[in-house]
């Protein structure tokens, strides 16, 4: 059996991965991640503000995105995603 591992591991892999292309920024799910429930949009910002995240449109500051969110107060994660989606919108995330 520890033969038959050997031999898969030396196998290249079945699907051809295409070039690495950088991507600025981080996902918004990291960030969300590294707060806890619930927060003011101004607490948010004061921890997060400087964190750079991925949208369709190029990567923008937390900061910069909450300022267009209309909320004062997030009860839960899925409320600051949506929240913040709602902003950024939904699609590719551009590359370099």
């Amino acid at each position: 059996m520890a033969d038959d591992a050997d031999e898969e591991a030396d196998e290249e892999p079945p699907v051809e991965l295409g070039e690495e292309t950088p991507v600025e920024g981080q996902p918004l799910a990291r960030v969300a991640a590294r707060l806890t429930w619930p927060h003011e949009v101004s607490r948010i910002e004061a921890q997060e503000g400087d964190s750079v995240i991925r949208t369709p449109s190029g990567p923008q500051s937390i900061s910069a995105v909450l300022d267009d969110v209309d909320e004062t107060y997030i009860d839960s994660r899925q409320a600051f995603v949506t929240a913040v989606r709602d902003v950024i919108g939904a699609g590719p995330v551009e590359t370099e």
